[in-house]
C-alpha cells in the first residue's frame, strides 16, 4: 500500500487497521467508519480514516476518565 495514497480501498484500510476486509465493508455499510461507494466498491479517504482514528482514541480516553470519576463518586 502506498503510504501517500489519498483514496484507499477496503483492503488498504484493512491492512492499515489490521482488520479483515469484510469487517471494513461491514463497518462502512453500518456507517461505523467513513467511506463512500463507487459502484459496488467501497473507497475511503485517508484523512477521514485518520480523523476517525483520532476521534476513537479521544473517545476511549474520555471514557477512561468518566469511569475513574464514577468510581470516585461511588467510593464517597
Amino acid at each position: 500500500m502506498d503510504k501517500n495514497k489519498e483514496i484507499m480501498t477496503a483492503k488498504d484500510v484493512a491492512d492499515y487497521l489490521d482488520l479483515h476486509p469484510l469487517t471494513v465493508h461491514r463497518y462502512a455499510r453500518e456507517g461505523k467508519i467513513p467511506g463512500f461507494k463507487i459502484g459496488t466498491d467501497w473507497r475511503f479517504h485517508r484523512k477521514h480514516i485518520e480523523q476517525w482514528i483520532k476521534e476513537k482514541v479521544q473517545y476511549n480516553l474520555e471514557g477512561k476518565e468518566r469511569r475513574k470519576e464514577a468510581a470516585h463518586k461511588s467510593d464517597s
